[in-house]
């Protein structure tokens, strides 16, 4: 009885000990997530005025996957060291113009019978 009392404890301590490291993992993998992100919300602030930031965040909310695609891109850009100026509104819509790719209008003609 007491040697699966005990098997029971160290069963139980040790997916105590595996919970506990899993959490632990996972704040610091949160921790470094945003890190990351702050250091991406720096550049993309040394980079952008402050209207193509403005249109970047809306664009964010929309379609986060593009918008992430893009400060991607603007960020290795500007460590390439090709970027001389920030890029203003007007810059970011053409970029957004070459990567967005443009809806198709379908349109559907019924015959008569």
């Amino acid at each position: 009885m007491d040697d699966e009392l005990e098997k029971i404890r160290k069963k139980k301590l040790m997916e105590l000990q595996e919970q506990q490291m899993f959490s632990q993992q996972a704040a610091e993998e949160e921790s470094k997530s945003k890190e990351l992100e702050e250091q991406k919300k720096f550049i993309l602030r040394k980079i952008l005025t402050y209207e193509a930031r403005e249109r970047l965040g809306r664009i964010k909310v929309a379609r986060p996957e593009i918008a992430e695609n893009i400060e991607n891109q603007l960020i290795l850009y500007a460590q390439s060291g090709n970027l001389t100026n920030k890029i203003n509104d007007e810059q970011l819509r053409e970029l957004l113009q070459k990567l967005i790719p443009r809806k198709r209008d379908i349109k559907i003609k019924r015959r008569g019978l």
